[in-house]
């Protein structure tokens, strides 16, 4: 293996990964303005403008909030870095400390959690952690508000709550917002060691290692650390339950920030470079990134958001958070993956422009079974494989599928599913609650079906 095929690893510029369609690259810009290193459309625009030129002009957002670069070779990925090196972007690096992409300017927020991020990372940097790591090894820090972090996986998360002693830190580890395996409620400095011990202890165990490796064992001792143990039946304490979608429009302070997703996360780097442009026009001063695929667009005039809608609309990109494509998580799929097995954009397309009426729930379209688009369970599942496009009910993509078509014929499979839906489903039964009820041999016998 050289060192543009290692598979797990973060695609950073300085390391980008190989995929289907050659190298990848990833960066993650500091959120903040461009006086802080943050992207302005200019900025942006210079980016996509790189990525046309060493690139196969295809760019995304990832699902945490990152940048990518596609279609890059060996030759073309150090022109590409020096381009963007030379646009002076402040970028994170290190072991990835996440906050919200409204952070600090959200009234809504319980806590603005930047600074004790910047003590994480600080702490992390002194305890010699970072190169001891695995590139995958993150930490969430989540101030709740409108745009909360419950859907982004984390080895450790820090989650800001009201407690009876003012504002304290929910600390737990290893998932989401709703499965993470809960420790105490914290203060600052008490949540920051924690942070770091978790860490330490997953490095220990190597650099493949997470912190759902650690034993019971050790989370008990964590736990033990402090007294105030965290509320029973809940998981994650500060950040909102149900957070929005970063689509549409946000009240933040002294100024609104405008949501507009690209569709699967990907999008060509020209119509980024319009939709960039447009902004500028517009007086927008930053384009931040957020978990969930999104640019959020910050500073222009309100007035000035709907036709910056209109403009992104028009290029394809979704500006509603009403839009079926929401509801339908796509990995790249062939040719863009080497292990895909199916067109899952393809695919994705088809289906949300026909069967947009019955899709209440998550339909998940993966090239393989890895699943990295979505890989927790999902309604339906279409998965590529040896025998064609799969379906998995009720499960992840790495589950064994309950019927099979062929790839190209996959949309129609699910166009089956639908129609039995629309025939079934009783009156004010949503499409999830009619699945369940039909379970997973019908869904698959309606699959199957020529």
């Amino acid at each position: 293996m050289n060192a543009f095929s290692r598979r797990g690893a973060c695609p950073a510029l300085s390391a980008p990964m190989q995929t289907g369609d050659g190298l990848l690259v990833r960066l993650n810009p500091v959120a903040g303005g461009p006086s802080s290193g943050g992207l302005s459309p200019k900025l942006l625009i210079g980016i996509a403008e790189s990525a046309l030129r060493h690139g196969n002009g295809i760019m995304e957002v990832t699902a945490r909030g990152s940048l990518q670069i596609r279609g890059l070779t060996p030759q073309s990925a150090p022109l590409l870095a020096t381009e963007v090196d030379a646009l002076d972007i402040a970028v994170r690096t290190g072991v990835p400390v996440e906050t919200g992409p409204l952070a600090g300017i959200d009234p809504q927020e319980i806590a603005d959690p930047r600074p004790l991020a910047e003590q994480i990372r600080a702490a992390l940097e002194e305890a010699g952690l970072v190169q001891r790591l695995g590139p995958k090894v993150s930490i969430v820090v989540d101030g709740g508000g409108q745009l909360g972090l419950d859907a982004v996986t984390a080895d450790v998360r820090l989650a800001a709550t009201h407690t009876d002693a003012g504002i304290r830190w929910w600390v737990s580890v290893a998932g989401d917002g709703q499965n993470a395996r809960p420790l105490v409620t914290a203060g600052d400095d008490a949540a920051r060691d924690i942070a770091v011990a978790v860490l330490r202890m997953v490095a220990e165990k190597g650099r493949e290692a997470h912190a759902r490796d650690l034993s019971e064992r050790q989370l008990a001792s964590l736990a033990s650390w402090h007294s105030v143990a965290p509320p029973s039946g809940r998981t994650e304490g500060g950040a909102v339950e149900h957070s929005r979608r970063p689509i549409g429009v946000f009240n933040v302070r002294h100024a609104i920030a405008l949501g507009i997703a690209l569709p699967y996360g990907s999008m060509p780097a020209d119509k980024i470079i319009a939709l960039a442009q447009s902004a500028l026009t517009h007086g927008t001063s930053e384009i931040r990134l957020a978990p969930g695929r999104a640019f959020l667009f910050l500073g222009q005039p309100a007035a000035a958001n709907s036709s910056l809608q209109r403009t992104a609309a028009t290029l394809g990109f979704v500006t509603s958070p009403a839009d079926p494509r929401t509801r339908i998580a796509a990995c790249p799929g062939t040719p863009a993956c080497a292990s895909g097995r199916i067109a899952t954009r393809d695919i994705a397309e088809t289906i949300a422009a026909e069967n947009a009426d019955i899709l209440d729930f998550t339909l998940h379209v993966s090239g393989c079974a890895k699943g990295c688009a979505h890989p927790g369970p999902a309604a339906l599942t279409i998965v590529g494989g040896e025998n064609g496009a799969g379906l998995v009910v009720n499960a992840t993509a790495k589950a064994l599928p309950a019927g099979y078509r062929p790839g190209y014929d996959a949309a129609r499979g699910i166009g089956r599913v639908a129609a039995m839906i629309r025939s079934t489903r009783y009156q004010g039964e949503t499409a999830a609650a009619c699945l369940t009820r039909l379970g997973p041999a019908g869904i698959a016998e309606a699959y199957r079906q020529e």
